[in-house]
């Protein structure tokens, strides 16, 4: 069955790669993200997908300019059967830094830009009793570590909003997924040396596409940041505090 995609934050990276995949499989898709040119390298390179990626330009922290770009996505796809929020920022923070102008961006991209699409999503599944919302959290919302705490912060308000949606959607037919990934190979992590269990776009694609058609609501890609991250949150505070991480 042909799926009807929105997609925010599909310039590059995990969403773009995910358009790809959907776009490969038959899915019609709309890409919103702020990257004309790479957008533009995406719909080229879809060509012989029969121009089933569209584009549409949009800065996810005008959250008054949501409600508008959402319908145009909408009326473009026909209709809509599911959302997929990979908008995000990863800025690199020294660890004497405390920006607070950094980290309201980071929470505004990375958390408020997804309440402000997926809220819109949900109301519209909600009616028609059916749908599917996908939001790409991280494993570094799991604990608060040293290294970036708004983006730890960001990632671990998404967990929670998504859970609740879940809550709330799921006695309607709506089915909400929170896929945790670890490091992906991707410019958000590029020069920041080597990190455990990455793993290439395309793999952490595949794992969101595919629970995209059935199976947990809350996945970790690779799998093996489940039990992972299960042992870490049981390390008390004062223990994880004095690690390096």
């Amino acid at each position: 069955m042909t799926c009807r995609v929105l997609i925010v934050g599909g310039s590059r990276g995990i969403g773009a790669e995910v358009a790809r995949q959907l776009a490969g499989r038959g899915d019609h898709v709309v890409v919103v993200g702020r990257q004309v040119s790479a957008m533009q390298e995406l719909v080229e390179a879809a060509e012989s997908f029969l121009g089933r990626i569209h584009t549409l330009v949009h800065d996810v922290t005008q959250r008054d300019e949501v409600e508008v770009a959402f319908q145009r996505a909408v009326d473009v796809l026909g209709g809509l059967d599911i959302l997929v929020y990979s908008a995000g920022v990863l800025p690199h923070v020294d660890i004497d830094q405390f920006e607070t102008s950094v980290d309201a961006h980071v929470i505004a991209v990375n958390l408020v830009g997804a309440m402000a699409w997926c809220n819109l999503a949900a109301r519209k599944m909600k009616a028609a009793g059916t749908g599917v919302i996908a939001g790409i959290g991280s494993v570094a919302g799991e604990r608060g570590r040293m290294g970036n705490p708004a983006y730890c912060a960001s990632k671990a308000g998404l967990h929670s909003y998504l859970e609740s949606l879940r809550n709330r959607l799921d006695r309607h037919g709506v089915r909400v997924i929170t896929i945790k990934p670890g490091p992906v190979r991707t410019d958000m992590v590029e020069g920041r040396g080597a990190l455990p269990l990455m793993i290439d776009v395309d793999v952490a694609a595949r794992a969101i596409v595919s629970s995209l058609s059935g199976g947990p609501q809350v996945r970790y890609t690779p799998w093996l940041w489940g039990p992972l991250m299960a042992t870490v949150r049981g390390v008390p505070s004062f223990v994880f505090r004095r690690l390096n991480v």
